[in-house]
């Protein structure tokens, strides 16, 4: 397959990247129509020259074996977090924000990125509410909730719960990702502290007149703890439980367990909406537009890398032969440090979940083989996609929900390239580290 079948991948991660940021008010209404015009310049030409047949049988195979998975796992998670609110008023201290952003780094990996960042953001916001200098405070919210906190489990990231979906063990992330979330976030914690800490020692810093009214610290919806409970035991269950019964649609296999995983998801998801109190909701200002975006982007995202991932399996016989060469030695076995630094490039600048996904492909795309004989370079896959996300607003959907809450709250977030320059100046001698450290 020639280059030209990249162009509509290419096309919608472009749209994805720059559109917000230079036609905001078109993307904003028309993003869905962009992206099924980019999956359709692939579809019908797909259709064309292959037929339609293996045209149905390819996006058959999209839907069931990774999309559909991936999008009920998000929907779920972004319902059921979406039900828990914490009410009140908190004082910004160093002690306080610090420990915010430690529980949220925690939260990550169990409620994912997204809803931990939706569940914390507004409680921190309202903490420091009155304070001179309250960039920074989101800034590291950005990059220690919204992204390396989700690396500990397929529950946290969007990239990890694709290469759980292709086969790996969900405890293997557990394992391996541990360490580098701990490189990564006990450090980004001190220097926060340290710089929170000096500011508020400032005169001026903080305000004599609270906008945020006193009231006691609740927290609501708590029995949607017992349903985020429920989705780690759902996914462990499909990752455990194999009992070998498959059902061939098309030409694409669908595991028993995978089915019931999915049930039982949306299910929980349904329990949420019924029990949680439609109060509790519109106080913490949930809607459906996010998940809503992510579905409909995702959906051409998935169809459209597609013929990518062929052309990389191609290898050194395909038109991506540079890319495959750049990232493989002359023996023939794989450069950790080569992945682990474009695949969290193209994560910055693009998106992290098909990233991750082509450099899974590019390496092996055997999750046992991975596991085992690649070990190293899953796990500089898994470290560039997870973390490097955070390097700009683009990389990972929370963080642009993310600053558009606090803007909404009237913090002035840095430009697309002034935020550059807090995460490359703080993250960038820390993924240097972490690659001397870990590869």
């Amino acid at each position: 397959m020639s280059l030209l079948w990249v162009v509509p991948f290419a096309g919608v991660l472009l749209s994805i990247a720059l559109m917000p940021l230079f036609a905001a008010n078109v993307w904003h209404h028309h993003f869905g129509k962009i992206t099924l015009g980019w999956t359709l310049l692939f579809l019908v030409p797909f259709a064309f020259n292959f037929g339609f047949a293996p045209t149905l049988e390819l996006g058959v195979h999209v839907f069931l074996a990774e999309y559909i998975p991936f999008i009920i796992l998000l929907f779920t998670l972004f319902t059921i977090s979406g039900g828990i609110l914490v009410q009140g008023n908190l004082h910004g201290s160093a002690k306080l924000n610090t420990g915010l952003l430690a529980l949220g780094t925690v939260l990550a990996s169990i409620m994912g990125t997204t809803g931990a960042a939706m569940l914390l953001i507004r409680p921190l916001l309202r903490a420091n509410d009155n304070r001179k200098h309250n960039v920074h405070v989101v800034v590291f919210f950005i990059f220690l909730v919204a992204n390396i906190g989700g690396g500990l489990t397929p529950l946290g990231d969007p990239p990890l719960f694709l290469g759980f979906l292709k086969g790996v063990d969900f405890f293997w992330t557990l394992e391996h990702m541990a360490l580098p979330v701990l490189i990564l976030a006990v450090p980004l914690l001190v220097i926060f502290y340290g710089l929170d800490r000096y500011l508020l020692s400032r005169e001026d810093e903080v305000n004599g007149d609270d906008p945020t009214p006193d009231e006691p610290l609740k927290l609501l919806g708590k029995v949607n703890f017992l349903l985020l409970g429920g989705v780690v035991a759902a996914v462990l269950m499909s990752g455990t439980w194999k009992p070998g019964i498959h059902f061939d649609v098309l030409g694409t296999e669908v595991a028993l367990q995978s089915i019931l995983r999915d049930v039982i998801l949306l299910v929980l998801a349904v329990i949420s909406l019924a029990i949680t109190s439609r109060k509790v909701r519109q106080d913490n200002e949930f809607e459906w537009g996010p998940i809503q975006e992510v579905a409909k982007l995702f959906s051409g995202i998935f169809l459209t890398i597609a013929p990518v991932i062929a052309i990389l399996k191609a290898g050194t016989h395909g038109h991506l032969a540079g890319v495959v060469n750049a990232v493989t030695n002359a023996q023939g076995n794989p450069i950790d440090v080569m992945y682990f630094w474009m695949s969290g490039t193209l994560s910055a600048f693009l998106d992290n979940a098909p990233t991750y996904l082509l450099f899974f492909n590019m390496a092996s795309g055997d999750a046992e083989v991975m596991m085992k004989s690649l070990t190293s370079t899953l796990l500089a896959i898994s470290m560039g996609s997870v973390f490097m996300g955070a390097i700009t607003y683009i990389g990972n959907a929370p963080n642009f929900m993310v600053k558009a809450i606090a803007e909404q709250r009237g913090v002035k977030m840095p430009s697309f390239f002034g935020y550059m320059l807090w995460s490359c100046g703080l993250l960038l001698p820390l993924l240097v580290v972490l690659m001397l450290v870990m590869l």
